[in-house]
Parts: C-alpha cells; sequence; structure tokens
C-alpha cells in the first residue's frame, strides 16, 4: 500500500523534525535543491508507492506587498513557474503567450499549475525560480507580473509531476527571508524551516 502522504522537502535542515515526528502512513522524501531534482525524486518516489497525496514543506522568501513576514508560514494556492518562457523587447512571454503547455490535456495547463491540498489557513501564490532574486527590483517585477506571494526553487517543478500523474499535492513553506536586496545576515533559515514543519505535523495530526 502506498504512503497517505508523500512529503518533500529539498534539504535535510527541512525535513528533521517530520522524519522525528510524522506519522508511520506518511513518506519523508529529501528531494535535492532545484526544479531537475524535485521533479526526478517526485516521479521515481510515484512509481515506487503511488501516494495518495505529496505535500513540499520548506522555506520560501515574501516578495515585497506579499503582507507576509519572517517566521510566517504560508500554504501555495496555486504554483508558479517564474522564469519559465521568453524575454522580449515588450516583456517576458510566458508559456501560454509561446503556445506550449506543460502539461497538456483538455485543460491545458502553461505557467500556472492549480494546487489541490492546502495544510494552512492562510493560501498565497507560489513561485518557483531557478534563480534565487536577490535584487529589490527583480522582486517587485517579479511580483507583479506573477503575482505571487512567496519564491522558492522546487514547488512548481513538484505540482507539475503531480498533475501529470493525477495526483492531489500541496505546499507549505515558512517565510525565511524577504525577497529584496540580498542580504544574508537577515535571513532566518532555521526557524522558518523549524516552523513550517511543525505547522505541517499539526496538521497532519488532524487528517
Amino acid at each position: 500500500m502506498g504512503a497517505d502522504f508523500l512529503i518533500c522537502t529539498a534539504t535535510d535542515l527541512e525535513s528533521g523534525l517530520l522524519r522525528q515526528r510524522a506519522p508511520a502512513a506518511c513518506q519523508v522524501l529529501r528531494m535535492g535543491v532545484g526544479p531537475v531534482n524535485a521533479a526526478h525524486a517526485v516521479t521515481v518516489a510515484i512509481l515506487q508507492s503511488r501516494p495518495s497525496a505529496i505535500i513540499v514543506c520548506g522555506i520560501g522568501g515574501a516578495y515585497p506587498g506579499s503582507g507576509l513576514n519572517i517566521g510566517d508560514v504560508a500554504c501555495a494556492g496555486s504554483e508558479t513557474y517564474g522564469d519559465l518562457g521568453a524575454t522580449s523587447p515588450g516583456g517576458f512571454l510566458d508559456m501560454q503567450a509561446l503556445g506550449f503547455p506543460v502539461v497538456p490535456g483538455p485543460v491545458p495547463i502553461y505557467n500556472v499549475l492549480p494546487l489541490q491540498v492546502f495544510p494552512a489557513v492562510r493560501r498565497v501564490p507560489f513561485v518557483t525560480m531557478t534563480s534565487c532574486t536577490g535584487t529589490a527590483a527583480a522582486a517587485h517585477a517579479i511580483a507583479s507580473r506573477t503575482g505571487g506571494a512567496v519564491e522558492n526553487m522546487e514547488g512548481a517543478a513538484v505540482a507539475h509531476v503531480a498533475a501529470m500523474h493525477n495526483i492531489p499535492a500541496g505546499e507549505l513553506r515558512g517565510i525565511s527571508n524577504l525577497v529584496t536586496d540580498r542580504d544574508t545576515a537577515a535571513w532566518r533559515i532555521t526557524e522558518a524551516a523549524t516552523a513550517a514543519q511543525e505547522a505541517l505535523l499539526a496538521w497532519l495530526a488532524q487528517q
């Protein structure tokens, strides 16, 4: 029988509490950082155990104007590939503008991927970037273009694979930093990772 939940984290730091305290029916998977590692690890896990649902847990950065602060926890209402497409003199062209769905079908999926599992009360749009944004100007531009609130490096890839396999997915992240001019001294990575795991554990206990 497959695991009730496949819980995915990018790093060991984001999964320590989950490995100690998650219900026995949950499989905790360390994917590695970035969309390719995430997609590969989740695909292998799906083929091996066919979970009933997939949940990403980790840390993320909050865009300006999101209303989120360091230490907050939020789940993804949707996931967006923030830099999948093409640049042009007229601005960024997403996959819909280019005419290439990432998940073809009767209702094709382009850059914005739907989620179905919401393990936190606060639900906002998430954005996946292959490069962490490190300037205030870029953060504002991405947030304005995507409507996103939280930046990460794996969520859209996991939602993408889950959609291809028709498995419900969700994502929960603690806010470790504000996405602005890069200043690692202001980041609170351990605290954010702990907050996200505690929130997910509380949610799992109610399922």
